[in-house]
């Protein structure tokens, strides 16, 4: 049944190359927008912001209205948004706006201030603005490509890009680079949704196929990879592959509210497409499920604490490459009652090990420790010589619980209407450093099989994990008694 999945690996980054480089103004790469003290807030000011409803204090933007904001975002022959700011603006203003209504407003601008509607319109002029148009465009198209599932965006963006294209050879072929492009994006998207949903709806109970094909299921993960160092090898290729896929505006459609200034009174609804997120964040709870059933699944003693001394060793190797997701999810898993309880089978484990990795992973002091050791990986990242050695897989629950809080500690807006621009660097600066951290390539070699495996394989309940952990080490007090006669009953169909 699971044979017919097969785990896709999708090479394509959703941040490529600007096109049409030469004649685009240059803008740094994700990793270039810190400097010492954070986040790169000195923009270039246009002349006419100090009238603009834009508000600065020691050249940083702290506020400003949105229309205001909006014209910012806008090039014109003398000016083009710092990347920093385009970034942030687009991923904040969709707290305010649709991204359609945003790009409509974007494209009539661009229009009017232009006269790019003007065929009398000076060729020159339009010579100069065009590039900065187009570098706008494709850095909404590389860095958001997912605003662009929707077709009233799309329809703005061709009509704008051929606007632009009309008559100039060399901006037509970038138009069709950069629609091309983004059309590949969203086409493996499209494949890599199609992947899980067929990966989730061929997922069953273990407990169900042991009782129907026992015989099928004596293969467990050490069977399959007898190498803890080749295993976190091959769960960080699907924890970079699935974060790859996770749009940095994914973060903030989780948090939507309506806009007091709004009035429209639609549902926020469509606007919450946070599929690849809740993806991963599945991925992590099946893990930690895996993990436990792979622990209480073997009859004998000495085999359930050999797989926990496995499982050990698949997460400290996990610390070393820097996926702290997988490392946690099987410290998570190790840390379900189910596997707790077996007191025997501990007994017989050298737990030193994962003594120390529980330390690392200690949630007390707001996880003080994992924050310490994943800013150290960080920092390898920045002067890393290697591939491997620029792998960093923050614990994602923790991630999304940060910029949880980053959001709901600060208004957007601020009691005189305008933006709360100041909040929506610092959250910039979270996603920004996450986006830098997606593009790794995974430099291990893959194995179709062990990835299959760890994609596919049924996993038990919680329930059939707590029937398959009394049955390998009965019930200490009459709760359990109960507890297990009962889902003897459920589970097993027998008192």
């Amino acid at each position: 049944m699971y044979n017919s999945i097969t785990p896709v690996c999708f090479t394509s980054p959703l941040i490529e190359k600007p096109i049409g480089k030469e004649s685009m103004p240059q803008t740094p790469p994700f990793s270039a927008m810190f400097d010492s003290s954070g986040y790169n807030r000195n923009l270039y000011q246009a002349a006419d912001d100090s009238c603009g409803g834009l508000y600065y204090h020691d050249n940083n933007l702290l506020s400003g209205s949105l229309e205001a904001l909006i014209q910012h975002l806008v090039p014109n022959v003398d000016y083009y948004p710092d990347r920093t700011y385009i970034f942030t603006f687009l991923l904040s203003s969709r707290l305010f706006m649709h991204p359609y209504e945003l790009m409509a407003k974007v494209c009539h601008l661009c229009v009017e201030h232009q006269r790019l509607s003007d065929p009398n319109s000076d060729k020159n002029q339009i010579r100069k603005i065009a590039p900065k148009i187009l570098q706008l465009l494709t850095e909404w198209t590389e860095t958001f490509p997912y605003d662009f599932r929707d077709e009233r965006m799309m329809r703005n963006l061709k009509d704008l890009a051929h606007r632009i294209a009309s008559g100039e050879e060399t901006y037509r072929k970038n138009v069709q680079q950069m629609i091309q492009c983004l059309i590949r994006k969203l086409a493996t998207l499209s494949q890599y949704e199609e992947v899980l949903a067929k990966i989730s709806s061929t997922s069953t109970d273990r407990l169900t196929v042991l009782k129907t094909k026992p015989q099928s299921i004596q293969r467990d993960i050490i069977t399959v990879c007898s190498d803890p160092y080749t295993l976190a090898q091959q769960l960080t290729h699907i924890e970079l592959e699935r974060l790859n896929y996770i749009g940095p505006e994914e973060f903030v459609q989780a948090f939507v509210q309506k806009d007091p200034l709004d009035n429209d009174k639609s549902c926020y609804s469509e606007r919450k497409k946070t599929r690849n997120l809740e993806a991963y964040v599945e991925w992590f709870n099946r893990l930690s499920y895996l993990v436990a059933t792979e622990i209480c699944m073997p009859v004998k003693k000495k085999h359930r604490a050999r797989m926990i001394e496995y499982f050990i060793d698949v997460a400290r190797e996990c610390f070393n490459i820097g996926n702290f997701n997988s490392l946690m999810a099987i410290i998570s898993g190790m840390n379900m009652s189910p596997v707790s309880r077996l007191k025997k089978t501990w007994a017989k484990v050298k737990t030193a090990k994962f003594d120390v990795l529980e330390h690392q992973m200690d949630p007390s002091s707001n996880f003080y420790n994992y924050r310490t050791a994943l800013r150290g990986a960080a920092q390898r990242s920045l002067t890393a010589h290697s591939s491997r050695e620029k792998i960093v897989i923050p614990f994602f629950s923790l991630l999304i619980k940060d910029i949880y809080f980053l959001n709901e500690g600060c208004a957007n807006r601020l009691p005189n209407g305008h933006v709360n621009f100041e909040k929506f660097w610092e959250l910039a600066k979270q996603v920004s450093e996450f986006m830098t951290w997606k593009q790794v390539e995974c430099p291990f070699e893959r194995d179709r099989k062990i990835l299959q495996y760890l994609l596919t394989v049924p996993v038990f309940s919680e329930d059939a994990l707590y029937l398959a952990s009394y049955e390998s080490e009965g019930p200490e007090n009459h709760i359990e008694k109960d507890r297990w006669k009962s889902l003897r009953s459920s589970l097993l169909g027998r008192v």
